[in-house]
Formats: C-alpha cells, sequence, structure tokens
C-alpha cells in the first residue's frame, strides 16, 4: 500500500493506493477506486475491500473525502454531495497518469453513502466502465426522510438557513455528530434501530475506529443534500454494468435494502445484478468476514467480467 494524494480544485485528497502482491509497474492493471461511507475515512472498511481487490490483480485506490480524514478542502466536515461526486472525477484524473494503469479497465466500488456517491459520478465520468455498490444508500433520499414526519425536511431546512445567517453574521461554525457518541449514549437515547445500534458499535470501539472518522459533521453543508438525488437521472444515463449487493437480514433506518433495489430497477445499464447477502445486516457488510466473502466472491467475478 502506497499513500498518495491527487488534486480537486486547489486542494489534496489523501488516498491509499493499494496494488497486487506481485506488483511490476511495467506491466498494466485494471484499477478500481472505492469509495468510503458517510462519516468514514479510508482506513475503515473501504481499505479491507481495497486490499481485497489488490489481491485479485487490482489497482484499488482508496480516499477520504475532501474535508474529512486528511484531506484538504474548504472546510472541515462538509457532506457536500457535488464535491463529493468531483472527488472521484478527480480520482479518474490521478489513475489516468500512473503509467501501470490500464485507462480503459477503471472501475468503482463505493460502500454506503459513498456507494451512492460512485453511482452519480459514474453517470458523467464515463472512464468508470463498471459500478458496483456496496450497501449503497441514497444521501438525499435519508436528508429528505429526517424523522419521517411529513415536514421534516423544510424543518431541517429552515433551521439551516439560521444557522447560515448566523454563521454569516460571525457565529461559529456548527458541528454535530452523526451518531450517539457513546454505547452508554446510545442506550440513554434509548435507540434500538439496528443502524444505529450497529453504526455506534463500529466507529466508536476498536472494531472501526480510526482518527479520520471522528463522527462530525458540519450541519450547513447538509443544505446541499435535500433536492439531491444520488440515482435521479439513472434510467438515462447509467448505461454501465452494474453490481449491487445488499444485506438480507435485519434492515434499518439508512434504508440501504430499499435504496439497491430502487437503484437496479432504475438503472439503464443492460448488464446489472443484485446479490442479497442472506442474513447479513448494513453493517456486517463492512467488516464480518464471512459477508465480505460473499461480497468479494460476486465481484471478483463482476469486475473480472468487465474490466
Amino acid at each position: 500500500m502506497r499513500s498518495v494524494t491527487f488534486k480537486n480544485k486547489t486542494w489534496d485528497v489523501a488516498a491509499n493506493l493499494h496494488v497486487p502482491n506481485d506488483f511490476d509497474e511495467t506491466q498494466k492493471y485494471p484499477a478500481i477506486v472505492v469509495a468510503h461511507p458517510i462519516s468514514s475515512c479510508k482506513e475503515q472498511t473501504a481499505a479491507i475491500y481495497a486490499s481485497r481487490l489488490a489481491e485479485l490483480g487490482y489497482v484499488a485506490l482508496a480516499f477520504d473525502a475532501s474535508t474529512q480524514g486528511t484531506s484538504g478542502g474548504l472546510g472541515q466536515y462538509l457532506e457536500d454531495p457535488a464535491t463529493r461526486v468531483e472527488d472521484f472525477r478527480c480520482a479518474a484524473d490521478y489513475l489516468v497518469t500512473l503509467d501501470f494503469v490500464d485507462e480503459d479497465r477503471i472501475g468503482v466500488l463505493g460502500i454506503c453513502g459513498g456507494g451512492g456517491y460512485a453511482v452519480n459520478a459514474a453517470m458523467t465520468e464515463r472512464r468508470f466502465k463498471a459500478v458496483g455498490t456496496i450497501v449503497g444508500a441514497n444521501y438525499g433520499r435519508l436528508a429528505r426522510e429526517g424523522d419521517l414526519s411529513p415536514d421534516a425536511a423544510l424543518k431541517a431546512m429552515e433551521a439551516i438557513s439560521a444557522q447560515r445567517t448566523a454563521e454569516a453574521r460571525g457565529a461559529e461554525t456548527a458541528l454535530t455528530t452523526y451518531i450517539p457518541q457513546s454505547k452508554a449514549q446510545l442506550e440513554s437515547y434509548g435507540i434500538k434501530d439496528v443502524d444505529v445500534v450497529e453504526a455506534v458499535d463500529y466507529y466508536t470501539t476498536p472494531r472501526g475506529q480510526q482518527p479520520g472518522s471522528p463522527n462530525k459533521l458540519n450541519v450547513t453543508s447538509t443544505g446541499a443534500a435535500f433536492n439531491w438525488d444520488a440515482f435521479h437521472l439513472a434510467d438515462k444515463l447509467l448505461t454501465q454494468p452494474l453490481q449491487v449487493i445488499v444485506g438480507g437480514g435485519q434492515t434499518g433506518a439508512f434504508g440501504s435494502y430499499r435504496d439497491g433495489f430502487d437503484l437496479f430497477n432504475r438503472a439503464r445499464s443492460e448488464k446489472k445484478n443484485i446479490l442479497v447477502v442472506p442474513e447479513a445486516t448494513h453493517y456486517d457488510l463492512y467488516d464480518k468476514p464471512d459477508c465480505v466473502d460473499e461480497a468479494m466472491k460476486k465481484l471478483e467475478v463482476f469486475y473480472g467480467e468487465n474490466l
């Protein structure tokens, strides 16, 4: 694995380049861009899948989203769809400068929110020849649903607008957290949803905890998501081969199971497949060995046939 950077506009995007064990810079390799979940970083589940892809003979580029992890950007902890999608195009720009990458065999794999961004990027980034998602989630849908009350999105946008006004007048930048900060806090809130419970277990314990994933979110940056749809125009523009992987176990608030089927049904791709991993939850597919193995069996065939 090599630590590298590439540019998005004026700042550096931090990435890890995973290469095959018998890597030879004089040869040409297919490459796959691997995108981490929302609130995550390149050292977590993205690293697991990138390293497994490298074992199969791919050059795999796992990167920190702009303003997150150790990447630069205009601000910190922003979750802005336009910037997230542009990161993918810049990743492709970087890969085509590497002599050992076959520019005609570049694919993309996104996990959770990174899956939604990967799909959205691939619609216009035609250098991506094959698109894979692991529990891919549509961040725009998540923002709009909020607490599921009829006017949740409208109330949230009003609050975001008020906060922008405050910050324009000199108030400190508002930061929040994605999930409870600990299992004890989770229990005090009485939250039982499987996705939230497992998110706390993954992100706040040694299971998946990493310095680049501090559970922080710039509040006003979320405003850009409310009228954004990761799969908008997939019925017209998403034509690349598509592999969707979701968990078939208990489903929770993040909605990746239904997003997976929504994507599969909307995609124009003539060659598309959806794999439901039996009994797997959303977070099982992040790092549980048997679930990752099941996903990788499918991805090995999929990228092998299409890259």
